[in-house]
């Protein structure tokens, strides 16, 4: 995915994925669709790992990045690292 192609797309403040679809969209304590995180960072208006840290987080999103084949370890460490604090959650 380019530069190009990331334009217009909104990402998860909490984990930083791509939220393309409506079921990618976490839910609000009202069960309308949250239009800030992802269904697996938010759900019913909360957070569901509330206690993780930034780092944790990085980690977690590291290893999925690279198990669904998007990109090497390394290379999702160092993109996470640049991205996730910037983040609305994490700032």
């Amino acid at each position: 995915m380019d530069m190009k192609e990331l334009e217009g797309l909104v990402f998860c403040q909490s984990c930083g994925m791509p939220l393309e679809k409506d079921e990618d969209f976490g839910t609000n304590a009202d069960g309308s669709k949250s239009e800030e995180y992802c269904n697996y960072c938010y759900q019913n208006g909360d957070f569901t790992q509330p206690n993780i840290t930034l780092e944790e987080m990085i980690e977690q999103c590291s290893k999925a990045i690279d198990e669904n084949r998007i990109m090497s370890l390394e290379e999702a460490k160092k993109l996470s690292q640049q991205n996730l604090p910037k983040l609305k959650r994490w700032k």
